[in-house]
């Protein structure tokens, strides 16, 4: 078992997902895209701010982080992102 496959079984309590205790939420939004919710939590630590972004789907809870030193090239990748989905019609799908 990789240890990607230990940290996916884990199960947290509603809104804890895998908080520590020296953890300040400094910002937190709830989206919901058809059967997915996404929760986006800004947090502080002694080491720093990071953004917290937690997917639920039926329960399962898979998370990353990303310093918040890269979050305005996060941004501009998501928005790029964005732009082509937008730009580009949706392949049909073959039955």
């Amino acid at each position: 078992m990789s240890s990607n496959d230990r940290s996916s079984s884990r199960r947290f309590p509603e809104g804890a997902a895998g908080a520590s205790a020296n953890e300040e939420s400094l910002k937190t939004e709830r989206l919901q895209i058809e059967r997915k919710a996404f929760i986006f939590a800004l947090k502080e630590n002694p080491r720093g701010r990071f953004l917290r972004i937690t997917e639920d789907v039926g329960g399962r809870r898979d998370s990353i982080i990303v310093p918040a030193t890269g979050l305005e090239e996060f941004k501009r990748i998501i928005d790029e992102m964005a732009r082509i989905a937008a730009e580009k019609p949706a392949k049909t799908q073959q039955p």
